[in-house]
């Protein structure tokens, strides 16, 4: 726990986002440090995920070797890759171009807000009550 300490305080001393940590209240900087404001992609989106994003009319106008991409990705439930060159995204992104309403609604089922504190600690619970405390607990370290 020391060790995530002394990283909160190493956010906290150096400022890298320039946030101004430093005239915050212990309540402000926690309160900022878990705004989910930090965007990123998910690595997987489920079958169920992909089907509601898909615009129908588009799927129509697929050829024939589009709609089979489709519907084998469709077919594999559970979790699918979506991540930068997986098989799953570059299909779907050759299926459905830049522009087309299936493609903006992959992008945002596909998008993540997470807050610094996910992105840079796994959030701000380290045996303190509040998130507060765990930041005034940082900025009293040497």
């Amino acid at each position: 726990m020391v060790a995530v300490l002394q990283d909160l305080k190493n956010e906290l001393t150096n400022d890298p986002l320039a946030r101004g940590y430093a005239g915050m209240t212990d309540a402000q900087v926690a309160a900022s440090l878990l705004t989910k404001n930090r965007p990123i992609d998910k690595n997987t989106l489920t079958a169920a995920e992909i089907y509601e994003a898909i615009n129908r009319a588009e799927y129509t106008a697929l050829i024939a070797g589009e709609k089979t991409e489709v519907n084998i990705i469709l077919s594999l439930g559970g979790d699918i890759s979506v991540v930068t060159g997986s098989k799953a995204r570059t299909a779907l992104l050759a299926a459905f171009p830049g522009g087309t309403a299936t493609r903006t609604a992959l992008q945002v089922a596909v998008a993540q807000m997470i807050s610094r504190a996910d992105e840079i600690f796994e959030g701000l619970n380290y045996g303190f009550r509040t998130a507060e405390e765990t930041v005034a607990a940082a900025r009293a370290l040497a």
